[in-house]
């Protein structure tokens, strides 16, 4: 087994299911390893990118190795595409398995393996790298969005901290009934609120349902027509996140244009603070890809937002 420092920290990713699982794994690790109860923080890529790095070790998941954390005594374990190498950090790195199972691997290695522990990490497996031709698929985006519903730590604390407690937990089932009702409806509005920005991509706005699934339905019926599609959002701070979704790898090119990054076909980026509406957005998108700028229309979104408290 690979050497791992006591780390002073753990540092994961706040977003979805596969820096919760990754996170709440190395502390399993670090209790296993050096006997200690880790402190556990979790970013979102916008805040991390601002965070100092102080501390002398650190083991770091799902978050994209950069150089500023070539640190010696620091241990990163991602599967982001990076230009970076490390001199001083110990980066375990694969594209081709998410975070969460290459911390499982260590953990494995280490004695920490249980049939509940297989079955979460191979929903976090599937779901964060959008294996859609899975037979577990739809139980995969079930559990992904116990995240994307409940966020990071109001979950955390409802199992505890206990990551088997996540297995089969009651909270899926409303997940089940969520996709099977909110998908279909928002699937059939989203089809007829689509704004092209050029030949090749275009935003599509979300009113319910699942995003992710919704924009990869979308991208299967519009092949050869879009080959990305963007979705907007509004955080509570007033700035524009962009999420990216393709199937030919050209999500992650779009998403460094914009000063952000990603996955080949799963990417995103935070808009400029000048942009804090989405009718503003488009048209920054337009400046950025598009030649001839369109006139945009009223978004009925922008109302929506209008309305709703973060």
């Amino acid at each position: 087994m690979v050497f791992l420092p006591e780390p002073e920290i753990i540092l994961t990713h706040e977003s979805d299911l596969d820096g919760f699982v990754s996170g709440l794994l190395l502390r399993k690790l670090a209790r296993q390893l050096h006997g200690i109860d880790c402190e556990l923080q979790a970013w979102n890529n916008e805040a991390w990118s601002k965070r100092q790095l102080l501390e002398h070790t650190a083991w770091v998941c799902d978050l994209t190795f950069e150089k500023r954390m070539d640190k010696p005594s620091w241990v990163v374990i991602d599967h982001h595409q990076t230009a970076d190498r490390p001199t001083h950090t110990q980066l375990i790195h694969s594209t081709e398995k998410s975070a969460s199972l290459l911390c499982y691997e260590l953990c494995k290695e280490a004695g920490i393996q249980s049939p509940e522990l297989d079955k979460i990490v191979h929903y976090s497996n599937i779901a964060d790298l959008f294996l859609e031709d899975d037979p577990d698929f739809e139980i995969a985006t079930d559990y992904a969005n116990l995240v994307k519903s409940y966020t990071f730590w109001k979950l955390y604390y409802v199992i505890e901290g206990q990551l088997e407690r996540l297995f089969d937990h009651p909270l899926l089932k409303v997940m089940e009934v969520k996709r099977q009702i909110e998908n279909p409806i928002g699937l059939d509005w989203s089809r007829e609120n689509i704004t092209p920005i050029n030949d090749e991509i275009a935003v599509v706005e979300i009113a319910v349902g699942n995003g992710n699934l919704i924009v990869h339905q979308l991208l299967k019926e519009f092949e050869g027509k879009y080959g990305v599609l963007m979705t907007l959002y509004r955080k509570s701070n007033a700035s524009v996140v962009v999420s990216m979704r393709s199937r030919q790898g050209q999500a992650l090119k779009v998403a460094h244009k914009l000063g952000g990054g990603g996955h080949p076909n799963a990417a995103g980026a935070t808009l400029p603070k000048s942009v804090r509406s989405i009718n503003e957005a488009i048209t920054y998108l337009e400046a950025i890809f598009k030649t001839e700028p369109v006139h945009t229309q009223i978004n009925p979104l922008d109302d929506l937002f209008k309305g709703l408290k973060f």
